[in-house]
Parts: structure tokens; C-alpha cells; sequence
């Protein structure tokens, strides 16, 4: 399987699906973390795709998404956008509405 059949894969697999720097325990840049924790406190469950473990992941998704940096936050087979996006759709409650309009359970 080829890397995009991969990431598609991925996205189609987990209906909330962050590709990170690290892991949710262990987030490996600041960006990551600040999203793990947004994605935490909105009590969501997410997958996640550590890009420092898969060089092939992390050189081939920004063709993917269109989107060059990490993290990515994907919802429901749809880039939502990285860090900055994410937190601000947090603080305006935008977030937590999108999660509601995709039928995503959190609190």
C-alpha cells in the first residue's frame, strides 16, 4: 500500500485523527501539545499518527491535505486545520459545535 492509500487509511479509519509531533502522552513539539490538550478538554476520542516515527507520513501528508505544517486535525474525513485553528474553534466554541454537527460524542 502506497503512503497516500495510508493516510487515507488513517483518516477513514478514526472519525477525530490528529497527526502529530510525538504522541498525546508525549507530544514532541509545543503546537502538538497545545492541540492534545484542546482535543482532551473537550473530552473527545481521537486517533493520532506520530509523523516523527513515519518519515514517509510526514514528508507525503502535507501533499495530502494541502496543509504544510503539524499538527493536522482532521474530523470526520475533513482537515479542519492545525494548532492555531484548532484553538481558536475551541476558545469561540466553534469546536465543540462542529463535533456536535458530525455527530462526534464529547463534553
Amino acid at each position: 500500500m502506497d503512503v497516500m492509500q495510508r493516510i487515507k487509511q488513517q483518516i477513514e479509519k478514526h472519525p477525530v485523527l490528529l497527526f502529530m509531533k510525538g504522541t498525546p502522552d508525549f507530544p514532541q513539539c509545543g503546537f502538538s501539545a497545545r492541540t492534545t490538550q484542546v482535543l482532551k478538554a473537550c473530552g473527545v476520542e481521537f486517533g493520532h499518527v506520530n509523523v516523527l516515527a513515519d518519515t514517509e507520513i510526514r514528508a507525503s501528508l502535507p501533499k495530502y491535505s494541502n496543509w504544510p505544517t503539524f499538527p493536522q486535525l482532521f474530523v470526520k474525513g475533513e482537515l479542519v486545520g492545525g494548532c492555531d485553528i484548532t484553538v481558536e474553534m475551541f476558545e469561540s466554541g466553534e469546536l465543540g459545535k462542529l463535533f456536535e454537527e458530525k455527530g462526534i460524542q464529547h463534553t
